[in-house]
């Protein structure tokens, strides 16, 4: 075993040979939009996310599905198997099969298999001081499906935010490898912070981000500001807010995002400057235009986390 739990990394590492390991994933949620072959999407982009996140390629995928006996046709779960399908595809990954219970509540998602270079893992720990931080992904998809929920999202809002959970980390995970990245992980349920805070305790040093840097989906300022926090970013903020230290020029809503659950977030990625600048260049060049250099790795100080 080359990658337990010790560190909380994304998912987990087994040597089978000197040059071929394995990586285990496991992921499901419960539905986060209406539609049951965008949620299929989603849930599947999602699970597969914690592989990339790692340097890894998925190969394969268990399907998991709680289902309850009664009040749903059956047709919308085939939609739902049929998104998972779809996004797994687009990956390059086999569904070799999965399980079902029974379950008042639904849920879907995927337990998966990567291979990987034993010698090339990516751990979320091993940032070092002077590394820019570059994130993938906007954030704000807690805050937007807080607001679907309430059926107060424009359109527009919401294809940004679908089109931003649906996609793979995929582009991101492959351009990363070209580069010396010292540390990597995706942004989901526990947010910027949370999943930073991660690295940072792991590596031993402090993350700055930059307020102003942050890439947002389109409402998420306007939505936060109207109160659409998710329960997630309350316990998320709760728990993580007091080791983070936030700047009094930092807007409100601002630290409010950086707490916000991220459903299919982004990865975060510390390398050198240089080629922080080189990879974020070939993202946008591949037509990233949302990702962005958001921070930099400090020697360790008084907070793992500092928002400015």
């Amino acid at each position: 075993m080359l990658v337990g739990i010790a560190t909380g990394d994304d998912a987990g590492v087994y040597r089978l040979s000197d040059d071929l390991a394995i990586v285990n994933t496991v992921d499901f949620f419960t539905p986060v939009v209406d539609d049951p072959f965008v949620y299929g999407q989603i849930a599947a982009a999602n699970a597969l996310s914690d592989v990339y996140a790692m340097g890894g390629e998925p190969r394969v995928a268990l399907n998991i599905v709680c289902w309850p006996q009664s009040g749903l046709p059956n047709e919308m779960l085939a939609k739902i198997l049929e998104g998972g399908a779809a996004k797994a595809h687009e990956a390059g990954v086999v569904i070799a099969g999965g399980h079902s219970v029974f379950d008042e509540e639904v849920k879907y998602g995927m337990a998966v298999t990567g291979v990987i270079d034993p010698r090339k893992i990516v751990r979320n720990v091993g940032a070092r001081v002077g590394d820019s931080l570059l994130l993938s992904k906007p954030l704000g998809t807690g805050i937007l499906m807080t607001a679907l929920k309430r059926d107060r999202i424009p359109d527009e809002q919401y294809a940004a935010a679908i089109k931003s959970m649906a996609e793979l980390n995929a582009a991101t995970a492959r351009a990363m490898r070209k580069y010396e990245v010292h540390a990597a992980t995706d942004i989901t349920g526990f947010g910027l912070a949370g999943h930073a805070m991660q690295m940072a305790e792991g590596s031993g040093v402090t993350l700055k981000f930059e307020e102003s840097d942050l890439p947002l989906l389109p409402g998420a300022i306007e939505w936060c500001r109207a109160g659409m926090i998710p329960g997630g970013g309350k316990r998320n903020r709760e728990f993580f807010g007091p080791r983070v230290r936030i700047s009094g020029e930092v807007s409100d809503e601002m630290a409010e995002l950086a707490f916000d659950p991220q459903t299919s977030g982004g990865l975060l990625i510390a390398l050198p400057e240089s080629q922080a600048i080189a990879l974020l260049a070939e993202l946008q060049a591949a037509g990233n235009l949302d990702a962005a250099i958001v921070g930099t790795v400090l020697p360790s100080g008084d907070y793992p986390i500092e928002l400015v």
